[in-house]
């Protein structure tokens, strides 16, 4: 399972580097792709999103793509290739 986690990361990292995101400070250009950074929900941003969402405080992020000042413009979650997203339910 692990070897096809890694496989999958690099897939995604190579199709990111070629669209023009950046893990790494070039020159004067800033890194824009933060990997799996932290993050904290408030409460009041878990109860907007409904009754069905898992109520967790805290978790990670697959891939934070960010703009041209540094702020976070993309939330990227990778899911396994036999996943497809338009059989996923969206509840909220």
């Amino acid at each position: 399972m692990e070897n096809k986690e890694a496989a999958a990361r690099i897939k995604i990292n190579k199709l990111l580097e070629a669209a023009g995101w950046r893990f790494f400070p070039e020159g004067s250009a800033p890194a824009t792709i933060l990997l799996e950074p932290g993050v904290t929900l408030k409460p009041a941003g878990l109860e907007a999103l409904g009754e069905n969402f898992e109520k967790t405080g805290k978790g990670f992020i697959d891939f934070l793509l960010l703009d041209a000042k540094g702020f976070p413009f993309i939330v990227l979650e990778a899911k396994s290739e036999d996943k497809s997203y338009e059989t996923q339910p969206y509840t909220r």
